[in-house]
């Protein structure tokens, strides 16, 4: 019925947008996954948006525990429209719940901060399986939660006098590494399912249509008539 929903919404949008539409998700991956835990500045969290939607970032995971998720438009740019949000901020450990559901997914954690077990960026090994990246608040960084969760730490060369770069900046490094990396693996299946596409499709198109939602109670009512 969602393909049916998916097919009549369709028509009240151009060919050349829905094909933009197709041809996008032809690029978007689930096999690795942000996930942004209690970042303070909407600049910062706003910039990370763009980067994962530019680099084919499909599903963003927001934790939410001492600081509420907020979008700066002006430099998101939209991104958010095009982006699966999930926001975990209803626990009282709002961090363990984001990792253990992703667990249940079968994501390994990888908690993007230095650590005696840490590895550099250019020796990550993709092919382990599906990867959310952990980058934590701007001061205090990723929570002990989360150091004490994850399975592996992920660390990106310096050279310098500073210890860190700016989370947006980090996450803009990291993104483009490893999604060109992912891109080259022949033996990786990184891009999304058949139910995946239409999914997130319908909800873009859903995004662009000026009141969808009546559109939506028209459909559903004309099926509901012809059923009687």
């Amino acid at each position: 019925m969602q393909n049916e929903l998916l097919e009549y919404l369709s028509t009240f949008l151009t060919q050349p947008r829905l094909k933009l539409f197709d041809q996008v998700l032809e690029k978007r991956t689930n096999y690795i996954t942000v996930v942004l835990e209690d970042i303070f500045q909407s600049q910062n969290a706003s910039a990370v948006l763009r980067t994962c939607d530019c680099f084919g970032i499909q599903n963003i995971h927001i934790i939410e525990n001492r600081n509420s998720f907020k979008i700066s438009k002006e430099v998101a740019l939209g991104a958010s429209k095009w982006l699966t949000i999930n926001k975990y901020n209803q626990a009282d450990n709002n961090s363990l719940s984001a990792i253990r559901a992703l667990k249940k997914k079968g994501y390994r954690i990888v908690a993007t901060t230095p650590h005696k077990n840490d590895q550099s960026l250019t020796d990550f090994d993709l092919t382990k399986g599906k990867t959310a990246l952990v980058f934590g608040s701007e001061l205090p960084g990723i929570s002990e939660t989360i150091m004490n969760e994850a399975d592996e730490f992920l660390k990106i060369p310096m050279h310098g006098f500073t210890e860190s770069f700016n989370i947006s900046v980090s996450a803009a490094i990291v993104l483009h590494q490893l999604t060109t990396l992912l891109r080259e693996q022949p033996d990786i299946n990184w891009s999304l399912k058949e139910n995946e596409k239409n999914e997130i499709k319908l909800q873009w198109i859903k995004n662009t249509i000026k009141r969808s939602n009546l559109l939506e109670e028209r459909f559903w009512s004309e099926k509901k008539q012809a059923g009687n």
